[in-house]
């Protein structure tokens, strides 16, 4: 099996990809000859780790019986100084409100899509340091920062 995207500029600086059967359209800002009619190309690798861990963390919670009554992911991609200018290291804030009691088991949900099911993540992970914290109720309740970078 494999996945394949066709891209097709547009004209200036647009691409527009086809992606089983979805438009994305990629653009760059106006300061560099583009007419920002969508974003640029490198954050979609943040959005493909985001929604890759964000999908197991539901099936997780879901097969568990366990549910939240909101779930956000912000994922901050820090980026190189000098050309190629590229992700260096990538940070998410897994984000919770719910029952207290299922705290653990969103702990526990971040932890198996980080570490067996998010190919995103375990791509990146190959390349650069790939933080998280998991954030219950407005609280920091789990944050591998600390350790991770301790390995760098």
């Amino acid at each position: 099996m494999k996945h394949e995207v066709e891209t097709q500029w547009m004209g200036k600086m647009q691409f527009n990809a086809l992606v089983n059967g979805h438009t994305i359209v990629m653009d760059a800002p106006e300061r560099v000859g583009g007419e920002d009619h969508g974003p640029i190309p490198k954050p979609f690798v943040l959005t493909a780790l985001s929604g890759c861990t964000g999908m197991d963390i539901v099936a997780i919670l879901r097969k568990s019986g366990k549910q939240v009554n909101s779930f956000n992911i912000k994922v901050e991609g820090e980026i190189s100084k000098q050309a190629p200018i590229e992700y260096v290291a990538v940070h998410l804030v897994y984000e919770f409100e719910g029952d207290e009691s299922f705290k653990e088991d969103a702990i526990g949900a971040v932890t198996v899509s980080q570490e067996k099911y998010c190919g995103v993540s375990h791509m990146l992970k190959k390349i650069m340091p790939v933080t998280w914290d998991v954030v219950y109720n407005g609280n920091i309740i789990f944050s591998n920062k600390k350790e991770e970078l301790a390995t760098v």
